[in-house]
């Protein structure tokens, strides 16, 4: 049986102004006063795991622990089954640069890879997202989600970020790069991942 969130206010262990305001939309029929660590000025702690559930507990705990208030993370990236799951918890370290992230670079190295191995098609990946509700006793609930599809080339569509442009979802022609956002978020893994907090912890 999952504990049902039932406080006034919840973290969101992000600093990142985009994934609060997705959030914040995500449960906006739940009347949960939003805020992020970021607004709150707690450090982006280290994440040292080495699975998305692993980094994302990391992130939930030390926001819940440090505010005394519930605490919701994600941990999210895409996994390529040629590249034995890779880049996994590293897809945005794959981006990283001396002058910010540079997601062309990642997704051109993620290709350059399965040229290298002369991977077969179609070279299937898929979205993961895992999301953490920690509570400040250190209680926790974990929900994951994904999207299967494949990643293609050449890169397509800047209506997405990160690798969209070159992963088409299952039963689809075009890549999130392409997709309308709402249809996007309609389906995507961090959606999938939401409907089970949801369905778990707010209904």
């Amino acid at each position: 049986m999952t504990r049902k969130f039932a406080a006034p206010q919840l973290v969101v262990a992000t600093h990142n102004r985009g994934k609060l305001e997705e959030i914040s939309a995500l449960l906006a029929p739940f009347a949960v006063s939003v805020v992020s660590a970021g607004d709150l000025g707690l450090p982006e702690p280290v994440e040292t795991e080495t699975t998305f559930v692993g980094n994302a507990r990391i992130k939930a705990h030390a926001a819940a622990s440090a505010t005394g208030l519930p605490a919701l993370s994600d941990d999210s990236g895409i996994t390529v089954d040629a590249l034995g799951g890779a880049p996994g918890v590293y897809t945005a370290d794959w981006a990283e640069t001396p002058t910010g992230r540079d997601f062309v670079m990642a997704m051109t190295r993620t290709w350059s890879e399965l040229e290298a191995l002369n991977a077969p098609s179609p070279r299937l990946a898929q979205f993961r997202c895992t999301l953490v509700l920690a509570w400040p006793d250190g209680h926790d609930e974990v929900f994951e989600g994904c999207v299967e599809g494949e990643v293609v080339w050449p890169m397509r569509g800047d209506m997405g970020h990160g690798y969209d442009p070159i992963f088409v979802p299952k039963g689809h022609l075009v890549t999130f790069g392409e997709m309308d956002r709402w249809e996007k978020n309609q389906m995507s893994h961090r959606a999938d991942a939401f409907n089970k907090l949801v369905a778990g912890c707010f209904e």
